[in-house]
Parts: C-alpha cells; structure tokens; sequence
C-alpha cells in the first residue's frame, strides 16, 4: 500500500458520496411544491403490459404552464392504466382524461402541508448526510488500518483524514444546498 491506495480510496469515497448526494436529489424531486414539474411523475410505476414500468417510459410528460402537467402516453391504450397509478400515487393528484391526453393540474398547498413536506424535506436531507457519514467513517476506518499495516506514515494519516474530511463537507454542502432551494420552493423565501 502507498499514496496511489490513498489517491484510489480518494476516488472510491467522492464516487460514493456523490451517489449519495445524487439519492438526495431524486428523492427531493419527488417532493411536490406547488409547481409543476416532469420529474414528480418520475416515481410512478403503471401496470402496463403485463408488468410494472417506469411512467416516463410509457408517455412523454410536458408542462403547458405552472400548475398543469400534460401525460401523453406513446401507446393511447395505456391511458386509463396511466391514469389509474397516478390517482394511485402518494403525491395526491387528481388527473383527468380525454381518452388521449391525460391532464394533471397540481393543486396549490396548504400551509400545514408546505410545513410537513418540509419536514419531509430535512428528514431526507439528514438520511443523506448520515449516509456520506458513514462513507466517511469507512474511508476514515480504512486509513487507519493502512497506519497499523505501516503502509502510511502518521503524517500521511493526518493529511487522508484531513482530505476525507474535506470531501465529505463538500458533499454534505451540496446536500445543504439542494435543501435550501427544495424549502424555499415549498415555503417561498
């Protein structure tokens, strides 16, 4: 072992927090705020053909403006089963059909519901920062074990741990940003 296994846990650890923060992200996507957007249909999986598949996979979604989103299914046979997994879904939507176009207007929010979507928010906010932690923690753990091995000097263990940290508060930076913008589209501001 020797500074290129450093540079290569480096890499592992970005690699991983990065996949963390990306989680954070899709996961906050799927958050309503009181404006349209594709990604919130993202989540939804329609029983079609035999099996369940991804719903922007079976339709194109377009936002004709700020509180209505238009489902265009591929295949117009599909619609009532698109239809029917959105009226399913937990995002509380109440779509409408004229047999080829599915309209989903995004009802405004209430304050309560702003609040516990919010909530929401930093609970999946603080899951991702744990997980980095916990990346952070086998990289850290990982260093440690390359000291007892006298594969690095103290000095070389000082600065990964010092690198280790800096990657993980860039990481949980980009977590605190994403749920900065993600309360200021739900709670205005």
């Amino acid at each position: 072992m020797d500074a290129s296994d450093l540079k290569s846990l480096y890499a592992t650890t970005k690699s991983k927090m990065a996949g963390g923060v990306e989680h954070v992200r899709r996961e906050l996507a799927n958050v309503r705020t009181g404006r349209a957007s594709a990604g919130l249909l993202d989540s939804i999986q329609v029983e079609a053909y035999g099996t369940k598949m991804p719903l922007n996979q079976l339709a194109s979604i377009s936002i004709p403006e700020p509180a209505l989103l238009v489902v265009q299914p591929y295949d117009p046979s599909q619609v009532s089963a698109i239809e029917r997994a959105i009226r399913a879904s937990d995002l509380g939507l109440n779509p409408a059909t004229d047999g080829k176009v599915i309209r989903v207007p995004i009802p405004p929010l209430t304050e309560e519901r702003r609040r516990e979507l919010s909530r929401h928010v930093h609970k999946l906010a603080e899951e991702g920062r744990n997980a980095l932690r916990q990346v952070r923690r086998e990289a850290n753990d990982r260093v440690k074990k390359m000291l007892k091995e006298h594969a690095i000097s103290e000095d070389e263990e000082r600065r990964a741990l010092d690198e280790i940290q800096k990657i993980t508060d860039q990481h949980i930076a980009q977590i605190d940003e994403l749920q900065k913008k993600k309360d200021q589209e739900l709670l205005g501001g």
